[in-house]
């Protein structure tokens, strides 16, 4: 049976992430930020998540991005798992193939959350 996680949407992320520079952040603001920050900790995952991006129509097949990064398709699924747990991506099922898409709008919150608060 699939097992649906939560995602983040852009408009918690915005409310919760305010720019860190403009004061104590809460408890919660900062346990998703730093989920967010960790998925991107790892060089394969920033790279798979810039393959998206740059794919034709912005969705690329699980199938078209094991080569690239030279890991194995069970790897790279869970790269992405954690790159969707953390909201910067979406999963879309077709047949047997996972196809994903970069959530522009999360990424946004989380380039605000580190601009300088303004004065």
């Amino acid at each position: 049976m699939p097992i649906s996680l939560p995602l983040i949407q852009p408009d918690a992320l915005a409310a919760c992430c305010s720019p860190l520079t403009g004061g104590v952040i809460s408890d919660d603001a900062a346990e998703t930020l730093a989920r967010m920050f960790k998925a991107l900790g790892d060089p394969t995952r920033v790279k798979l998540l810039s393959m998206i991006a740059a794919a034709p129509e912005g969705a690329a097949c699980i199938c078209d991005m094991t080569e690239p990064v030279g890991l194995s398709q069970p790897t790279v699924s869970h790269h992405m798992k954690l790159l969707v747990e953390a909201g910067l991506a979406t999963r879309e099922q077709r047949g047997k193939w996972a196809y994903y898409r970069v959530a522009p709008e999360v990424l946004g919150s989380l380039a605000a959350a580190l601009s300088p608060a303004a004065d």
